[in-house]
């Protein structure tokens, strides 16, 4: 499933899609749900449901440092596929890449290790281009 198809989800799978994309930066499950508590949402256990079938479906991102979740910048992108995050521990803005070069190592080391990876996340922590700027000012 990719981003076109988000009209197949489910109400509460719409609303958590909704509250990431509309998020100027990564959301824990508890942010959620307290956003959306006008919406219906009393638990938390509505919340991680809907994540998980939107991880499952590629359409948001779990960042592991942070325990928060992203909406996917990328169309088409499935929950099996390596995707990398530049994280500003400033403003918190979070930026989504494929960093290919480091992905072709990844897959080599792990070929030659007969090791079978079902997840890669790469997360670069650190201070953006923009706060950088700020505070060189």
């Amino acid at each position: 499933m990719n981003k076109a198809a988000h009209k197949e989800l489910t109400k509460n799978q719409g609303l958590v899609f909704g509250a990431l994309t509309s998020a100027e930066g990564p959301l824990t499950a508890y942010a959620i749900l307290d956003q959306l508590r006008d919406d219906g949402f009393r638990a938390p256990l509505q919340v991680y449901r809907a994540l998980e079938k939107l991880l499952e479906f590629g359409l948001v991102h779990r960042l592991e440092s942070l325990n928060a979740f992203v909406a996917c910048s990328h169309p088409g992108c499935s929950s099996h596929h390596a995707v990398a995050f530049a994280i500003c521990e400033t403003c918190g803005h979070v930026s989504e890449f494929a960093p290919d070069a480091a992905l072709a190592d990844l897959s080599s080391w792990a070929e030659k290790a007969k090791f079978r990876p079902s997840k890669t996340t790469i997360e670069l922590r650190g201070t953006c281009a923009n706060c950088s700027a700020q505070s060189a000012n």
